[in-house]
């Protein structure tokens, strides 16, 4: 596996570490998700233990308004991470 698979995978297998405690297996609920980016983002995303911050996030992410957070919906969010952290390399 090259270097860039192997990282897909790794976040994949983050992605399903926490989606698989509550719920769907495949989908974060909005605790799950707040666990997950405040244990594995805590750097690159700002206030992570503020609760509005992951709400106003939770919201946005999940587009089909299903009250949970798919790996697509979810994937949305690596995104914006990043090109932000792509952006700051460059400053």
């Amino acid at each position: 596996m090259t270097k860039l698979e192997d990282h897909m995978e790794g976040i994949i297998n983050v992605f399903h570490q926490f989606s698989v405690r509550r719920g769907h297996f495949d989908k974060l609920s909005k605790g799950e998700m707040k666990q997950l980016i405040t244990r594995e983002l805590p750097n690159a995303l700002k206030n992570t233990k503020d609760q509005a911050t992951i709400d106003q996030t939770f919201q946005e992410l999940d587009a089909d308004k299903d009250g949970e957070v798919s790996f697509p919906e979810f994937v949305s969010l690596l995104a914006r991470v990043l090109i932000t952290a792509h952006e700051d390399i460059h400053k």
